[in-house]
């Protein structure tokens, strides 16, 4: 299985369940495995035929900005949705990271999802 991978998409977003929340933009960092055969775009040395991770990033980051969630459980879905949806991608893992979210939590918060059927 070959996979297209962004890794760190950092943007901010009103997030969270706290009322001083839901007043403030707040970093979320993103990281996505998507399946996708990349063998024709290789092939040809072709844009057209592979996963265009920079349309799939631009999609995503104006998504999450415009956004407002109380959990990074729904925001993880919704834009596991967006890109199958949109983008045809038949599995993706998607890593949704809440940075701050614990003061003791170095590395941040968050979820890791996977949806759709993982192609062999």
């Amino acid at each position: 299985m070959d996979q297209v991978f962004i890794k760190g998409l950092s943007v901010e977003a009103v997030i969270g369940v706290y009322d001083w929340e839901r007043t403030i933009l707040q970093p979320l960092v993103l990281d996505l495995e998507m399946s996708w055969d990349i063998r024709a775009a290789a092939a040809g040395d072709d844009l057209s035929a592979t996963l265009d991770y920079a349309a799939v990033s631009t999609r995503v980051l104006e998504y999450v900005a415009s956004s407002q969630f109380q959990l990074v459980e729904a925001l993880a879905e919704h834009v596991a949705a967006l890109v199958m949806h949109e983008f045809s991608v038949p599995w993706l893992r998607l890593r949704v990271t809440k940075p701050g979210a614990i003061e003791q939590a170095s590395g941040g918060v968050g979820v890791l999802i996977e949806r759709g059927a993982r192609p062999v």
